[in-house]
């Protein structure tokens, strides 16, 4: 699980390790979108009962390790993986949305990017084929 997570561009062993701790090697936490809820990725909806309604925000009770891991591999990420350079260029500079927005999504990227290397048991490649394993 080591190797085929580390193969993931920015992302490096003690990540990959608390991730597979964490998620008790993926175990208990078998879903990307329950893996974004634990470490504070998922927006929610904020909303009174008399129907205001508010900017979605992330939840405070997060797994701050696992938060602030996966932000830093956001920012090397963003310094040299080409993709998510002109991602978060276009997020920012042309849809005029705030960085740390960015970041998370780039963050939930990453986690994405993990579950479905783990998933397919395949070592991360940029240009996968996915028509070719059925």
């Amino acid at each position: 699980m080591m190797d085929i997570i580390t193969s993931i561009p920015c992302v490096g062993h003690f990540t990959a390790l608390q991730m597979i701790i964490t998620s008790n090697e993926f175990e208990t936490i078998s879903s990307p979108e329950q893996f974004a809820a634990y470490a504070g990725l998922a927006p929610y909806p904020k909303q009174s009962g008399t129907g205001l309604q508010a900017r979605s925000h992330v939840s405070n009770i997060a797994n701050k390790k696992m938060k602030t891991l996966l932000h830093t591999c956001a920012m090397l990420s963003n310094r040299f993986v080409p993709e998510i350079q002109a991602y978060f260029k276009r997020r920012t500079e042309i849809d005029g949305k705030p960085k740390m927005l960015v970041f998370n999504a780039i963050r939930s990227k990453l986690v994405l990017r993990v579950f479905s290397c783990i998933k397919h048991n395949r070592l991360y490649t940029k240009d996968y084929d996915y028509n070719s394993e059925n």
